[in-house]
């Protein structure tokens, strides 16, 4: 169908060219008519029908890719593949002092304490209820937290009047 249309313009714009060939024709013969004295035996006449049948060639020419283009063009259906990506469904990771291992190293008795509480509760739990586990004071609990905190290894997020402590993956 777009070929038929994409024809159709060009003839249309042949067309169009004709007429502009023709209109310059009439006017250039005007022109030489009066320029020149000698008659039809002058150089400008023999210009005129020169570029007269080069114009005419190229509108034929441009008539032809128009009409092969009606009949002949065939459509072409451009197909885009579509690439899927599929999830991937990983099983969340197991929260374990092994996997914990080389940051266990690093830390002293009491953040291994409150850390060590934290894997054993699936990686979260409520700062109140790490007071009670560890037996330490909450300020104490507080410190420790904020120097995790201050290695990356832990998140404090405010839930109501307490907060939850949640690793850090």
């Amino acid at each position: 169908m777009r070929n038929r249309i994409i024809g159709i313009i060009i003839i249309g714009i042949s067309f169009l060219i004709g007429f502009i060939i023709f209109s310059f024709n009439k006017a250039l013969k005007e022109i030489v008519n009066s320029a020149c004295s000698h008659g039809p035996e002058c150089a400008m006449w023999g210009t005129i029908d020169f570029q007269t049948n080069v114009g005419i060639g190229i509108m034929v020419f441009v008539i032809l890719v128009g009409i092969y283009l009606i009949f002949f063009g065939k459509e072409e259906k451009v197909v885009t593949k579509i690439r899927t990506i599929k999830p991937q469904i990983t099983e969340p990771k197991k929260i374990t002092k092994e996997n914990y291992q080389n940051v266990l190293k690093g830390l002293g008795v009491d953040e291994r304490l409150v850390f060590e509480k934290i894997i054993g509760s699936e990686g979260s739990m409520f700062q109140s209820d790490l007071v009670e586990k560890t037996g330490m004071p909450k300020v104490k609990v507080t410190r420790v937290l904020d120097k995790l905190e201050g290695k990356g290894l832990v998140e404090r997020k405010r839930r109501g009047m307490t907060n939850i402590v949640v690793l850090k993956h």
